[in-house]
């Protein structure tokens, strides 16, 4: 029960936190977090779909 309860929380709190999680990264980084994000889950997308179809 607990390896279902510790995701959820952790999942839970970056969803609240995100704007404060993309600031921050955003100061030191000078990059947005969501172009990453976004070309991270495409390229696992890309490689579910490649995958399944071979």
């Amino acid at each position: 029960m607990i390896k279902f309860i510790i995701p959820a929380i952790v999942v839970f709190l970056i969803v609240l936190f995100w704007e404060k999680i993309n600031e921050i990264i955003y100061n030191k980084f000078n990059i947005k977090i969501n172009y990453i994000v976004v070309t991270i889950s495409l390229l696992i997308l890309g490689v579910i779909f490649t995958l399944l179809y071979f």
